[in-house]
């Protein structure tokens, strides 16, 4: 067992940060986002394209494996089909990543590439059941659990397909509304889901006012509330801001029966990870 998840068995909270591949093929610029993330971290997740076209993930994550990094690579089934998918993650087991994250993507009409053509040839859950299937060195398998889904019963379906089809561990979308997130995790917790896998809270640092009225009106990450992104614009450091909002929310979700984690949404803007760390005394 690698250490990520060796620390998913232990029981212990866990700490995660995101971090994006540069746009470019100079291999230290990747180096580089290993000195700036915080060491405290169990696992880098490398995003896989997220909102715009970045340098290979695969790579990224075999170079922070190089740098003394445990890597959670992201692979999207959105951009490949199940020979890709199986290829790519056979790939992620042979350059030593510690686990990989299952993820459909958001459509590229979102400003990945518009004019790109998606594959969608299997979803994601169908994907985590894929790399459980294939015969790889233990490796954390990972998903993704939106709080926000409707009616409840619908949402509890979800996770149970999730964690049957292998999940080792789910990272929340991000949290801006604790008291919702909370009753999310008394319905999780009264079906005895946190017991089956390790459910690890995200957070986000909003750098701007205009950052979080864009997820707010494409709802990307679920409702985001009027009063949360006025609080970041009347600061006269919106980042600073930011980073308290999520320090704030992160010391609250660790206290929150049946969390395993948290994980820190910093892509593109990874320094903030180790801000939001000291802030609320993660780590």
């Amino acid at each position: 067992m690698n250490s990520f998840l060796q620390a998913l068995a232990s029981g212990r909270p866990v700490l995660t940060a995101e971090c994006a591949p540069p746009h470019s093929g100079d291999r230290e610029a990747v180096a580089k986002l290993s000195a700036v993330l915080p060491k405290a971290l169990d696992a880098v997740v490398v995003a896989d394209n997220p909102d715009a076209v970045h340098g290979s993930a695969l790579a990224c994550a075999a170079v922070l494996t190089g740098e003394g990094r445990e890597a959670v690579v992201t692979i999207t089934t959105r951009d490949r089909n199940r020979i890709a998918l199986e290829s790519d993650a056979l790939g992620a087991s042979v350059l030593g990543a510690a686990g990989i994250l299952c993820v459909t993507g958001n459509h590229q009409s979102l400003g990945v590439s518009t004019e790109a053509a998606s594959a969608n040839d299997i979803d994601s859950t169908q994907f985590e059941r894929m790399v459980a299937g294939l015969d790889l060195p233990a490796m954390a398998i990972g998903a993704v659990a939106n709080t926000h889904l409707q009616p409840m019963e619908l949402n509890l379906m979800r996770l149970k397909k999730k964690i049957a089809a292998g999940a080792h561990f789910l990272l929340t979308q991000p949290v801006f509304d604790v008291p919702a997130f909370s009753a999310w995790m008394d319905a999780v917790s009264a079906a005895g889901l946190d017991q089956k896998v390790a459910i690890i809270a995200t957070v986000l640092p909003l750098t701007s006012a205009e950052q979080g009225e864009t997820l707010r009106q494409r709802k990307t990450y679920g409702p985001i509330s009027e009063e949360v992104v006025a609080r970041v614009a009347a600061a006269s450091d919106p980042g600073k801001e930011g980073v308290a909002m999520a320090a704030e929310a992160a010391a609250q979700l660790k206290g929150i029966a049946g969390v395993r984690g948290i994980h820190i949404l910093s892509s593109g803007c990874e320094e903030l990870a180790a801000q939001v760390i000291q802030a609320a005394g993660l780590g």
